[in-house]
């Protein structure tokens, strides 16, 4: 990159901060975290069912605020640099375009957040991931978009747990289920949820012929802290039994395992990979007050039916993304049209691009109801 074009993209990016800042509204962030203070200051605040989440909240815009504050600090620093360069100083040339890269990415970040404002949208994300119909062709892709999630949340400084995992009867997973812990994990992970096809020369054909394989993803919103999801005893089938697996982790020698039915809405889910039973219990309650909250959103926004569908068949029908090794290489979402050519690096976890796409096509729709 040319010193000239670095300068212009400083320019470009100043534009976008101005713009952000009107969105973001500093002062009236300010007030909240104010207005929260004085409730906090009264003798009854505690005593309140929600006083948890309102803090929560507190903490989440004094952390805006700082990030806002340092983005200022970073566009005050790069335009020094670029007054030093301006004035002669041109041995700080690559410093400047590394500053200004980073600087981008900085502004990025922070208006993926200010799209990420809908309800737990600043949640974790408990993430569900099943093979589809083909035995060990599924098994293994399901595998593979496991460890794609999981190095997506090692690169997010983020940390992950197993809460069930279901390994395949010779190599991959049949399904697992984990709970992603870090900011935003919900926000940027919801657009996950779908059918992921992949099309590759499969390494278990000994014709080495090319194979499509499916596996399903589901994410939900962590919300066992923020909501008050009532669970009748009587609704729920609670069954335990023996782990199975292929050893480490992933097997016990004890009925620890454990199976929920919620009858009411015939909402199954399990969790098997902690030693204690009470353990697994309490991950699998986790996982169902997630899987009910999703069902009571999709039926207050009267889209039940449509999103279901959606989940119903891992097959052709409700595909989100394909990944294609052979004949060529390319990942392409099918909602947003974002395509990469480097198929490597996706299944690595370098999947932000698909991440940002997906979250600014969302306001587009959004945008466009409006003006209709």
């Amino acid at each position: 990159m040319i010193i000239e074009d670095t300068i212009n993209t400083l320019e470009n990016i100043k534009k976008t901060v101005d713009t952000l800042a009107v969105t973001f509204n500093e002062n009236r962030i300010k007030e909240e975290i104010n207005e929260i203070d004085e409730m906090a200051a009264k003798s009854d605040f505690w005593a309140e069912e929600k006083s948890k989440i309102i803090l929560k909240k507190q903490a989440n815009l004094k952390r805006s605020l700082n990030d806002w504050n340092e983005l200022k600090r970073f566009l005050e620093d790069s335009e020094v640099l670029v007054e030093l360069y301006k004035e002669g100083s041109e041995e700080i040339a690559s410093e400047l375009e590394s500053t200004i890269r980073s600087l981008k990415g900085t502004v990025d970040e922070f208006e993926l957040k200010l799209i990420l404002n809908k309800e737990n949208d600043e949640d974790d994300a408990i993430v569900t991931i099943h093979s589809g119909a083909g035995g060990t062709e599924a098994n293994d892709w399901a595998q593979m978009l496991f460890r794609m999630y999981t190095r997506w949340v090692e690169r997010k400084k983020y940390k992950y747990k197993i809460l069930d995992f279901i390994p395949g009867d010779k190599v991959g997973i049949k399904s697992v289920t984990i709970n992603v812990i870090g900011l935003y994990s919900y926000g940027y992970l919801k657009g996950e949820s779908g059918i992921h096809r992949l099309v590759r020369l499969s390494p278990f054909d000994a014709n080495n012929k090319r194979h499509t394989s499916f596996a399903s993803v589901f994410v939900y919103p962590d919300v066992e802290d923020n909501i008050d999801i009532e669970l009748n005893d009587a609704d729920l089938r609670i069954e335990t039994y023996r782990a199975s697996g292929a050893g480490g982790q992933h097997v016990n020698t004890t009925d620890s395992a454990v199976r929920i039915t919620h009858l009411p809405t015939n909402t199954v889910v399990t969790c098997q990979n902690e030693r204690s039973q009470y353990q697994n219990k309490e991950y699998a309650l986790k996982i169902l007050k997630a899987r009910l909250y999703d069902l009571e959103i999709e039926k207050r926004n009267k889209e039940k039916e449509k999103v279901e569908s959606g989940k119903s068949g891992i097959s052709w029908g409700s595909q989100i993304r394909s990944y294609v090794m052979q004949p060529y290489k390319m990942v392409k979402d099918l909602r947003t049209k974002k395509e990469i050519g480097n198929v490597e690096s996706v299944m690595d976890g370098d999947i932000d691009e698909f991440i940002r796409t997906y979250l600014h096509y969302l306001v587009g729709i959004k945008e466009n109801d409006i003006k209709n």
